[in-house]
C-alpha cells in the first residue's frame, strides 16, 4: 500500500504521476471516497496526465463516458453513485468494458462489488481539511 497526501489542488499532478506509475498490470481501477472527497477531480487529473485532451467530466447520469489516451487507446470512465442494483450496470454492459483489457476508472465500486473481477486496483481518497486529501493505493 502506498500513501500520498495531497496538501493542495497544486499537488493533485504529481499524486496523478504516482498513481499513474502504479497502473501497469492493472486495467481496473476503483475510486473510493465520500461524496466530495474529489474522485472525479482526480480522475481528470489522471487522465490529464495519460494524454487525455478531450473534457473529463462525472459520468453520473450516462454511467459511463469514453475518452481517448495520448495513444489514441479508450479509457472508460464509470460513475455508479446512482445504481439501485448491479444489473443496471450489467445492462450497459459493464463486464464487457471490464473484460475489454482497457483502463476502466471506477467511482463508487462498492456500488457493483459483485461484477469487479479480483485483480484491480483502489485508490481510497481521504479528506482530510478544506482542500487536503489523503489517497491510498492497494492492489
Amino acid at each position: 500500500m502506498l500513501t500520498i497526501d495531497i496538501p493542495n489542488l497544486a499537488a493533485l499532478p504529481a499524486a496523478a504521476q504516482q498513481v499513474r506509475d502504479a497502473l501497469p498490470g492493472h486495467s481496473i481501477v476503483c475510486f473510493e471516497g465520500e461524496m466530495g472527497a474529489g474522485k472525479t477531480t482526480f480522475i481528470k487529473e489522471l487522465c490529464r496526465s495519460l494524454g487525455v485532451a478531450d473534457e473529463v467530466s462525472s459520468p453520473t447520469f450516462s454511467l459511463v463516458n469514453e475518452y481517448r489516451d495520448a495513444q489514441n487507446q479508450p479509457i472508460y470512465h464509470f460513475d455508479f453513485y446512482r445504481l439501485d442494483d448491479p444489473r443496471e450496470a450489467e445492462g450497459i454492459g459493464a463486464l464487457e468494458y471490464f473484460d475489454s483489457g482497457y483502463l476502466c476508472l471506477i467511482e463508487w465500486p462498492s456500488r457493483i462489488e459483485a461484477l469487479l473481477p479480483p485483480d484491480r486496483l483502489l485508490i481510497t481518497l481521504t479528506v482530510t481539511g478544506l482542500e487536503t486529501r489523503e489517497l491510498k493505493i492497494e492492489s
